[in-house]
């Protein structure tokens, strides 16, 4: 779609505003926000859970079903931005549109429909935006960090050098010295092993199956020996473990303010993830930080981040309800891929 974008207020200055959109295999995600003198001031956030990979693992395309209830969320997402009149935004999407067959196809059909112009981006430039986001929550008193993203189709981890450097910006002296990104998500993991009831052998397979895909990684690296000599923090950023976190806090509804930022110690979190296996599928639909969307998935991602947290037992896990959409307003805030969108302006 050709823009007309209006003149006035929020239509395109230094000001702002700006937006990120982060279509991935489960959930598609919109952030609109203004440069503030701390960064930037969220001024609407959007998240709809569209499972556009459903089914993908099995077919290596994008379905009919999931490709219209993403490009309803899409269309959700662009209306909020011409409401807002954003003029500078960028729209990125990952595992599930990396791996399908037809994801070309798709592609157009959003832009026909939204004006987004929806990017694929690889692995590593997801990682990169990710980290950029989490940034902010990691200690300088720790020379090293696992950062780790579980997704719907895939689970991303890096592991990153940190300088101290106080009064510096937040990616001043971060190094990324290795990262990798393997298959292995909530959707995929649910759909091969089932979500909604699951025996304790399968739970086992799967930490040990994602155990044994990571061991290469930590051959390559050596993190454990870091680990051992206390040098190393951990920062999780997944529905997974805000989830978890929302739990363990006992929240009767998800707060963002009280779980970006807390830290869970592996004790706390072992008993989280007792309790939350524990639960039937009734129960976890009835739970107000687990819900209908993520009942017959947090399983599979509790399974997921235990064997992260066995392969690499740093002791304390900080979650970031933040990653890309906060990387990606970042880099556009920096003057880094700034776009005009696409889509028309009410």
């Amino acid at each position: 779609m050709a823009s007309s974008r209006r003149r006035g207020s929020g239509s395109g200055g230094p000001g702002g505003p700006y937006a990120a959109v982060d279509l991935g295999t489960n959930n598609c995600r919109l952030l609109v926000a203004r440069p503030s003198p701390r960064g930037f001031r969220v001024v609407e956030a959007f998240s709809r859970i569209c499972r556009l990979g459903e089914g993908l693992e099995a077919s290596g395309r994008l379905s009919e079903a999931a490709m219209t209830r993403t490009l309803e969320a899409l269309e959700a997402c662009a209306q909020r931005m011409r409401r807002r009149r954003v003029a500078r935004a960028r729209a990125v999407a990952t595992a599930a549109c990396r791996a399908a067959d037809n994801c070309t196809g798709f592609v157009k059909r959003v832009r026909d429909r939204t004006g987004l112009r929806l990017e694929i981006i690889s692995s590593e430039e997801e990682a990169q935006l990710a980290l950029t986001g989490c940034a902010p929550l990691l200690s300088r008193e720790r020379s090293r960090a696992i950062v780790f993203d579980i997704g719907g189709g895939s689970t991303e981890v890096t592991w990153i050098a940190l300088e101290a450097a106080p009064g510096g910006a937040a990616l001043d002296g971060l190094e990324i010295l290795a990262s990798v990104s393997l298959p292995l998500g909530v959707v995929t993991f649910a759909e091969r092993f089932g979500g909604r009831r699951i025996k304790a052998e399968t739970y086992r397979a799967m930490v040990a199956e994602v155990r044994a895909a990571f061991a290469p990684f930590e051959a390559a690296h050596g993190l454990g020996a870091a680990i051992a000599a206390g040098q190393v923090q951990m920062l999780g950023t997944s529905g997974t473990v805000t989830t978890l976190a929302g739990v363990h806090r006992g929240l009767r509804r998800y707060d963002r303010r009280r779980i970006d930022g807390c830290r869970l110690g592996f004790d706390d979190l072992r008993a989280t993830v007792r309790r939350v296996r524990a639960m039937g599928y009734e129960e976890r639909v009835g739970h107000p930080c687990i819900g209908q969307q993520r009942a017959d998935l947090v399983i599979a991602g509790c399974a997921i981040l235990e064997a992260l947290c066995t392969l690499w037992p740093v002791g304390e896990l900080r979650v970031a309800d933040r990653g890309l959409r906060e990387g990606i307003l970042y880099h556009l805030m920096n003057g880094a891929a700034v776009r005009d969108w696409g889509g028309r302006q009410e």
